[in-house]
């Protein structure tokens, strides 16, 4: 896959790397732990995801700031420099309208970019996603987890030996190959330092949307894995239920990055393939208000 990689400057002086791939309506990817524009196109965890979302598109991705080519030293990794730095890059595109796509924490940024900037984003496409970070959901016992996997960050993020890594990488991949999960204890090390994961992951949990959900007007799809073992799959059934306009897919996963060759992975491209090319023939027409007519299938249950 072919992909030319660029430079934005954020509200605050920070350089953010993304990269521009594919052809067709632009299709912008909100920045995810742990990527690597360079690293992440001949992975075998990565690429078919960049292969299949610019398969119709032109996808836009970028590093987040501290991670991969962006800057790696920074003051500020608060959720509203995340926000601006996805706001920098499309600026620095000149995209006028667009179809998002957000995983894992990148859900929320997106939908935050989308409540600033409703007449930008046609629709969103959010999997494995959440509206209130670790900190504000589960048990105390799960919040003791994550405080656990912050030490085991500190202390062995950047070692040699892959012990440490390895618990992030079975959680991630639980069905993954010895390739995949080489190559994703390799990605830990090579994304960022540890005291940035550490920081990155503080600021995950503090993480809630919940204020801004009835903002998003656009049509959203919600697609989440049933036995995710990173973001809850309740997580992603509370979101939806909570946004005005989304229609929620549950996959049969335990992997939170899904693998090629999984069924839940063809299923996430038809479904993202369908809703986004009902976006593309709204957008051929002229469409600059929203899409009127969309089936709502919301969840049951409390948001």
């Amino acid at each position: 896959m072919e992909q030319s990689i660029r430079f934005a400057r954020s509200a605050d002086g920070t350089t953010i790397a993304y990269a521009v791939s594919g052809e067709g309506p632009p299709l912008v990817k909100a920045a995810n732990w742990l990527t690597h524009l360079e690293y992440d196109r001949d992975s075998p965890v990565w690429r078919h995801w960049l292969a299949g979302l610019s398969r119709d598109h032109t996808l836009v991705r970028y590093d987040e700031r501290g991670c991969g080519l962006s800057d790696r030293e920074v003051d500020d990794l608060s959720f509203e420099a995340w926000v601006d730095d996805l706001e920098s890059v499309v600026d620095a595109l000149g995209l006028e309208r667009f179809s998002l796509f957000g995983m894992s924490q990148g859900g929320p940024v997106g939908l935050a970019y989308a409540a600033r900037h409703p007449e930008r984003v046609g629709r969103m496409v959010l999997y494995g996603s959440y509206a209130t970070g670790w900190q504000h959901r589960g048990t105390p016992a799960h919040r003791r987890r994550e405080e656990a996997l912050m030490q085991l960050m500190s202390d062995g993020w950047g070692r040699d030996n892959p012990a440490f890594r390895e618990v992030f990488t079975q959680m991630f991949l639980p069905d993954g190959t010895r390739e995949q999960m080489d190559w994703f204890n390799e990605l830990q090390r090579r994304t960022t330092a540890p005291h940035i994961a550490v920081r990155l992951e503080e600021e995950f949990g503090r993480i809630d949307v919940r204020e801004i959900l009835d903002r998003v007007r656009c049509p959203i799809l919600v697609l989440h894995a049933r036995h995710d073992e990173v973001i809850p799959f309740d997580a992603g059934r509370r979101l939806a239920a909570a946004l005005p306009d989304a229609r929620f897919v549950a996959l049969e996963s335990r992997n939170h990055v899904l693998l090629e060759t999984e069924p839940a992975w063809e299923r996430f491209l038809a479904e993202v393939r369908d809703f986004l090319g009902a976006a593309d023939v709204g957008d051929a027409r002229g469409a600059t208000a929203g899409h009127a007519g969309d089936a709502v299938d919301r969840p049951d249950g409390p948001a």
